[in-house]
């Protein structure tokens, strides 16, 4: 499935830099609690559903491709965890050089290290937060996604099992993931008011609608191939409608995983030019890991007086740091039979 016929790297280097945009606006307060705001936070919100349910059929593909499960993790590892480690290991040693508090930077990196973020997401420096005066010290926001990936990467091997010998069962198993993750969103938003509702809201099980999707997506491969207009149109409506919520808002949230696949699947397979944005190099996760901490620096420095700068030093430092991050890390942790080593 992975392979030059599909536009999945065109779309994850989309969906990076709409994030990356979104949290520009958002930590320089570029236009606070308005309608560009709001409208950049529903297409970050949607282009992180939209890294799920690619993963959810990517992975799935690595997965049954895998000879031995061990493979299947060693794959897993070498694409997300050595980039992550250097994410986090660069501000820690430049909090470490600014405040020279070891203890507190070491009380960084063990829960970080983990992908347990939320437990310390601040570094020491020389501001009233810490190592950022700004957004509450959060030195990188965009990692929680990571912890939700690696909880998927490790169920994933149990439900294909199930999905293996309840063959029968698993369009059952796809809808009732979708429904699971809508009804834990719900309950944790809706029904139970909590300081950690938010974030419980945002784990995997909340999330695991987006991965099934896209695991139905492999599975049935011929049916998303050469889509007609109407399938673009059907997935823009259910979007929609789940944004909008004219209706139940849990019925309407759960149309979204479908939607969303709908137009994935239109932009990765339709007619047309190959897209193919890893030519030279995958930089969609190495612009997703990295954007954060850059925009907090050049706050920090006051590059952000003039938005403008601010948005074209940062975003061209992001993608400098991506770039750099693929070349230097990320490729070479890879396997020579990766998908990303061939099209580089």
């Amino acid at each position: 499935m992975h392979s030059q016929t599909n536009r999945f790297d065109f779309l994850r280097l989309v969906f990076a830099a709409a994030v990356a945009v979104y949290h520009a606006f958002v930590l320089a307060k570029i236009a606070p609690r308005l309608q560009t705001e709001k409208y950049l936070g529903t297409a970050a919100e949607l282009s992180i559903q939209g890294f799920f349910i690619i993963s959810g059929a990517l992975v799935l593909g690595s997965l049954v491709r895998s000879e031995k499960i061990g493979l299947y993790a060693e794959k897993r590892f070498r694409r997300l965890y050595p980039a992550y480690t250097v994410v986090i290991l660069v501000p820690a040693i430049i909090a470490l050089v600014l405040s020279g508090q070891f203890k507190a930077v070491l009380s960084y990196l063990l829960p970080n290290l983990a992908f347990l973020n939320f437990i310390e997401p601040t570094l020491p420096g020389n501001t009233k937060f810490g190592l950022f005066d700004n957004y509450a010290g959060i030195v990188n926001g965009a990692l929680w996604t990571l912890k939700v990936e690696v909880m998927f990467y490790m169920a994933l091997p149990i439900i294909w099992w199930v999905m293996k010998k309840l063959p029968k069962l698993q369009l059952p198993l796809i809808l009732g993931m979708i429904i699971f993750g809508e009804l834990w969103r719900l309950t944790f938003t809706d029904l139970i008011d909590h300081s950690y509702s938010e974030q419980l809201a945002r784990q995997l099980p909340g999330q695991i609608g987006f991965f099934a999707i896209g695991m139905y997506m492999w599975l049935n491969l011929d049916k998303f191939k050469n889509p007609n207009l109407g399938t673009l149109l059907a997935g823009i409506v259910l979007v929609t409608l789940s944004i909008w919520q004219p209706f139940s808002p849990g019925a309407m949230a759960a149309m979204r995983p479908l939607g969303l696949a709908l137009v994935i699947g239109w932009i990765a397979f339709s007619a047309g030019p190959a897209l193919n944005a890893a030519r030279y190099g995958d930089m969609s996760y190495g612009i997703y890991i990295t954007h954060f901490p850059i925009i907090q620096a050049c706050i920090a420095f006051g590059l952000f007086g003039s938005p403008f700068v601010g948005l074209t030093v940062s975003l061209a430092l992001t993608l400098i740091a991506s770039f750099a991050l693929w070349h230097l890390v990320e490729k070479r942790a890879l396997l020579s039979s990766s998908h990303y080593r061939r099209v580089g």
